[in-house]
């Protein structure tokens, strides 16, 4: 028996996984992962590292973050509390939805992860406080490959639903995207 529908988006590879609960006066079970399911998603790695955040205050954006090839990684995210706004942003040079984006509202309540395939840029904005994600990656984070954009990027022009009230410096720091940006392959 299924849990997990498997729903594919605008952007080609983007997926949007919604885990069915089976409750009873005790409470419920989900599956937040199932190999087996996600296959036909196009998960076909082992999870090589499963990272979970806290973000205290509403209005902050975590991203847009990625590894370079050849340690790109797919990601299924999950907000486990509070609500979130995710955004997925293609920048596989040889793709038809290059530089687009997808958005989807991610909560503890409504239980939809996104699944984004290689090549992908991944960030959300808190739309609660005292928000938490679970993160599946399929390669280990390698510093020397980690590279963002910037959430404010004008030729992304991502219309964050609030104002942001608080970017690392870290994330600040990403320069815009040139007209030269070639993209990556995954």
């Amino acid at each position: 028996m299924n849990r997990l529908t498997i729903t594919p988006l605008p952007l080609d590879g983007l997926k949007l996984v919604e885990a069915q609960r089976i409750g009873d006066a005790r409470g419920f079970l989900t599956r937040l992962f199932c190999a087996e399911e996600l296959l036909s998603a196009g998960w076909s790695k082992p999870i090589a590292q499963i990272n979970h955040t806290y973000t205290a205050r509403r209005g902050t954006v975590r991203g847009l973050h990625f590894q370079h090839p050849p340690h790109a990684e797919m990601k299924l995210v999950r907000c486990i509390r509070g609500e979130v706004w995710d955004v997925a942003v293609d920048l596989r040079r040889s793709s038809a939805s290059f530089l687009h984006w997808h958005a989807e509202k991610l909560s503890a309540d409504n239980g939809r992860a996104l699944l984004l395939p290689e090549g992908f840029a991944h960030g959300f904005q808190t739309l609660s406080d005292d928000v938490e994600m679970l993160y599946c990656h399929s390669a280990a984070y390698a510093p020397a490959a980690e590279d963002g954009l910037h959430a404010e990027d004008p030729r992304l022009a991502i219309p964050w639903p609030l104002p942001i009230t608080e970017l690392s410096a870290r994330d600040q720091d990403h320069p815009p995207l040139t007209e030269g940006f070639a993209g990556i392959k995954p």
